[in-house]
């Protein structure tokens, strides 16, 4: 058997849909359960009074998980820090998860927008990601190298006709109505993407904002609140191998079943996160009442603390809950309750909601 040539663009990639068959008694069967959870974490979801307090925190954790699979590795206190101090005091790598959570808002809101997820908005995410406006790959170069032994294992497409023409293909795959279940027709869609490889940078985590807002284009999940890149960093070895795999053999079931697991595990993990968080947020609700007069007590204050771990008295008069000198005071009486500890960051007194903080610390949490 000749060792196939990787150095070589896959210029002959199929389009979508699939010739093989993706529907298969296993993959309809863990599809039913993947849904069955992303429906628990929706639903429960849709009973809180403001989710967009929680999307926050969930979409900055999935933003670091997402950029470690790419060894962008920053602590989560850097992380948190770095939502609240100058750019001058972060380092590259949480400016990069940073951008990460940018780019997945930006998507998010141009999906809101146009009610379609198209390659303009794909080009935009990425852009954002990189910091740059370099766009789809016109020149050719690009390949995929074993960071240990420096082989080529994979050189994608580099004919520019044919990243425009696959590009084209799986943005109308992405947005065609069809009866193939939507989580196994997002698990084809990213296999497409990480395979076209259209940018010159960050196309492994530009595809992995795209899975969540799939789910969102595809009405089963409100706003993108799924820590969905926690499985695939926990299990990265096999999702290269398996994406490897499938090219070679054209066999999508097992792929298929990595990612619909891949959905199940993490909406359950999702879900225990933000049942923990809302139940850290009504104990801090009550301790506040009780120890805070009535003058002082506000549900928004409170729930802008959950917003992230770290904030500020500017945060609190910019959302119009008090001016800056009562705000100072809210936030020394929070302190004084234990509900926040205060640190001096430069110039800057910032106040850290120690509960939430080790909470999002916690990898079991979920």
């Amino acid at each position: 058997m000749n060792t196939p040539d990787y150095s070589k663009p896959f210029n002959n990639l199929e389009l979508l849909p699939p010739k093989s068959e993706i529907e298969t008694i296993k993959t309809l069967s863990a599809a039913i359960a993947a849904n069955r959870e992303l429906a628990r974490l929706s639903g429960f979801c849709s009973l809180l009074p403001d989710e967009s307090i929680l999307l926050s925190v969930i979409v900055l954790k999935e933003a670091s998980a997402s950029s470690e699979i790419e060894n962008i590795i920053t602590t989560h206190d850097e992380l948190y820090r770095g939502l609240v101090t100058s750019s001058q005091m972060i380092d590259q790598s949480t400016k990069e998860v940073l951008n990460y959570r940018s780019a997945l808002y930006k998507g998010y809101n141009a999906l809101q927008n146009k009610g379609l997820l198209t390659i303009n908005t794909i080009t935009e995410i990425q852009q954002e990601l990189e910091m740059n406006t370099a766009g789809v790959r016109r020149t050719p170069g690009t390949s995929l190298v074993n960071d240990l032994t420096g082989e080529t294992i994979y050189t994608p497409p580099d004919n520019p006709e044919v990243i425009t023409s696959l590009l084209t293909n799986l943005e109308a795959y992405i947005n065609i109505e069809t009866d193939i279940d939507p989580l196994i027709q997002m698990a084809v869609a990213h296999y497409q993407f990480e395979l076209i490889h259209p940018f010159y940078d960050g196309n492994g985590r530009t595809g992995r904002i795209i899975n969540v807002l799939f789910l969102v284009h595809k009405g089963l999940l409100e706003s993108p609140v799924l820590y969905l890149s926690s499985y695939i960093n926990r299990n990265k070895s096999r999702y290269y191998h398996l994406l490897q795999n499938l090219r070679m053999t054209s066999s999508w079931e097992e792929w298929i079943l990595f990612m619909l697991k891949a959905v199940e595990v993490t909406s359950r993990e999702t879900l225990s996160i933000i049942r923990s968080i809302v139940e850290l947020m009504n104990t801090t609700t009550e301790q506040a009442r009780k120890g805070l007069p009535n003058t002082s007590y506000s549900k928004e204050l409170i729930e802008l603390l959950f917003v992230q771990p770290y904030t500020k008295i500017e945060y609190i008069v910019a959302a119009g809950i008090a001016e800056r000198r009562t705000a100072s005071k809210y936030l020394k009486q929070l302190a004084e309750l234990g509900i926040l500890e205060s640190y001096k960051v430069g110039k800057e007194i910032l106040y850290i909601n120690r509960g939430l903080f080790e909470l999002l610390g916690n990898e079991n949490a979920g």
